[in-house]
């Protein structure tokens, strides 16, 4: 009766864990656009889901907002010679941000938000940190 009891517990650990994991939407370098742009365009099945990622952070400034944004992307193809940039905004709510072009590793909460007439998506950040080792800048796939 004991190994039954023992052997029951350890499997509800090894599902409670892989279940935890398994809510963490982790997007990896092989297929970065492709998921990125799965995520766009069915966002309604992805809000409220933690994303993460890595790239490069980047700040910006949207002049007739009047507002910095910032957000983590990688490079990819563009139009007209101009490389695109794939990745989502990330809401710091007033952590301080990282340099252009860090290397970091983000987690999120996917969230849809309106500012200036428009609706945008964005990962209310949870966890940012700074990588020594950088990923592939520039993503094909």
């Amino acid at each position: 009766m004991k190994k039954f009891v023992i052997l029951f517990l350890i499997i509800v650990l090894l599902f409670t864990a892989c279940a935890n994991s398994e809510d963490v939407l982790v997007i990896g370098e092989r297929f970065f656009v492709t998921e990125i742009m799965e995520i766009y365009l069915n966002s309604d099945d992805y809000l409220g889901r933690t994303i993460q990622y890595e790239g490069l952070f980047r700040t910006a400034y949207w002049e007739t907002q009047g507002i910095y944004f910032h957000y983590v992307s990688r490079r990819t193809y563009g139009c007209c010679g101009d490389d695109g940039i794939v990745g989502f905004e990330v809401y710091l709510d007033g952590a301080e941000p990282f340099s252009d072009n860090a290397w970091v590793e983000v987690v999120g909460v996917l969230e849809e938000f309106e500012l200036g007439g428009g609706s945008y998506l964005r990962l209310v950040v949870t966890s940012i940190r700074e990588l020594d080792e950088r990923g592939a800048e520039f993503v094909y796939a």
